[in-house]
């Protein structure tokens, strides 16, 4: 089994978005996906989604968007995003995936045979200080964002068997250099992750992807900072990591 990730599909199947505001290369990026997809990851690989997946505003609209995406080679694990306004209910949500498809919040899951998986988790995050000015109410979100990142961790320690590897999902980036650190620093630094990986961010140099957050590796899988093609992070069969 092989990881991969990619953040920020957003599709707009139902009601089309343009999303040449980020940049030229958008144009037409949905056609991109869908074609470096199946070249890149096989049907027993994994595919980490960490947020803003569909524009849809309800969750029938945001399932065309996200059965296409189903309909890819390997399993899928989603995470929401600031965009994915039709996330409300997890459990709704989990109740109307399609086959193969799995979404974290507050909890785990865990892939692979034993002693040789990997172990994912994660939230969404939320604006750093020093990355734009936070109001009494952000400081709100970025509390309950911890507890949730706390809860996910948990339940992920209590998944992982030795020789697993962790993996941390954020839709926002983690506080790192040039930003201030926040209350999700210290449970990241902590975590014992092997990689930690986020989205939301574009217009970055590809080479400009990959940092560290309290020694662990952490790298931007926004879809266009990859060209739109899905990262390898993981080649379990081999045992090596891939990120770089």
């Amino acid at each position: 089994m092989r990881v991969f990730a990619l953040a920020d599909l957003h599709l707009s199947a139902v009601n089309p978005k343009p999303m040449t505001i980020f940049g030229p290369n958008w144009a037409g990026h949905p056609d991109a996906i869908f074609e470096h997809w199946p070249a890149l990851v096989r049907g027993d690989d994994l595919v980490l989604l960490p947020g803003d997946l569909s524009w849809a505003m309800t969750l029938d609209d945001a399932l065309v968007d996200l059965q296409r995406v189903a309909e890819l080679p390997g399993e899928k694990v989603l995470l929401r995003g600031n965009h994915d306004y039709w996330w409300s209910s997890v459990s709704k949500l989990r109740s109307r995936l399609p086959q193969g498809m799995y979404a974290v919040q507050n909890d785990a899951l865990r892939f692979g045979p034993p002693g040789a998986g990997v172990v994912v988790c994660g939230t969404r995050g939320w604006d750093t200080p020093g990355h734009n000015p936070l109001d009494s109410q952000d400081e709100k979100i970025l509390s309950r964002e911890a507890e949730r990142l706390r809860l996910s961790l948990v339940a992920a320690h209590r998944l992982q068997q030795p020789g697993d590897r962790l993996i941390v999902m954020l839709h926002y980036p983690p506080a790192s250099p040039p930003f201030q650190p926040n209350v999700l620093t210290p449970l990241l630094a902590e975590s014992g992750a092997d990689q930690i990986i986020f989205g939301h961010l574009h217009g970055i140099p590809q080479e400009r992807t990959v940092g560290q957050v309290g020694g662990i590796p952490a790298c931007l899988v926004a879809a266009d900072a990859l060209n739109f093609r899905p990262r390898l992070l993981l080649d379990l069969d081999a045992g090596a990591e891939a990120v770089g």
